[in-house]
């Protein structure tokens, strides 16, 4: 539908081309994200959203807010790809697998490792749903064009975070105490990004602070 939507938006556009190549890229990315089968897989549609998503914030390049958004975008989210990738490096040291049921199964004894790697995920999502501490570079992302305000905002990458969450449940519920400290980033958000849209003024940034309040939920 968003792709749709951006042949009429972006009709006439110089670079046009330039904006369905960067389209088709975060697409690919996303595919990618949800339908690996490992969390290697994973972890490479993760990166790539996270530059395709750099690409599209920052089509305006002849704007300075928008290259300004689209570094900060790149790095919160980068942020959030290394904490993911130790907890990996982890999993592949005690458990030598990155399969989905393998890799969850770390048992009993190895309290302190479950713990890290619950972290680390929760790092990953926390920066790609935009949730506290590292939100600021979702409001700033309404510097791309509309439709890429949609793929991110609403549709796609934020709700990532969401995903991964869900796709690793096993791992969270062997870990008790982070995922009391989600729910605390989670409640802590949706209360926060919805007191900030009441006293916005861009229409576009009400909606980036909805988005982070629904996404706390």
């Amino acid at each position: 539908l968003i792709v749709g939507y951006s042949i009429g938006y972006m009709d006439g556009e110089d670079e046009e081309r330039r904006f369905f190549g960067y389209m088709a890229l975060f697409v690919f990315s996303m595919l990618l994200l949800v339908q690996g089968g490992n969390l290697l897989m994973l972890l490479i549609g993760w990166g790539l959203v996270g530059l395709s998503s750099y690409l599209l914030i920052g089509y305006y390049h002849e704007r300075p807010e928008a290259v300004a958004a689209a570094k900060k975008a790149f790095v919160m989210n980068a942020i959030g790809d290394a904490t993911m990738a130790l907890a990996f490096f982890l999993l592949i040291q005690h458990k030598q697998t990155l399969n989905f049921p393998d890799a969850f199964a770390v048992g009993p004894g190895h309290g302190w490792l479950v713990n890290l790697v619950a972290l680390g995920l929760l790092g990953g999502a926390v920066a790609k749903s935009a949730q506290l501490p590292l939100q600021t570079w979702l409001p700033d992302a309404m510097e791309g064009p509309t439709p890429v305000s949609a793929l991110i905002h609403a549709a796609t990458m934020v709700t990532a975070g969401v995903y991964l969450i869900v796709r690793t449940h096993a791992v969270f519920e062997q870990a008790p105490h982070v995922q009391e400290l989600a729910a605390g980033l989670g409640a802590g958000t949706l209360l926060m990004a919805g007191l900030i849209a009441l006293v916005q003024t861009d229409i576009k940034r009400v909606i980036a602070y909805s988005t982070m309040s629904q996404i706390g939920y």
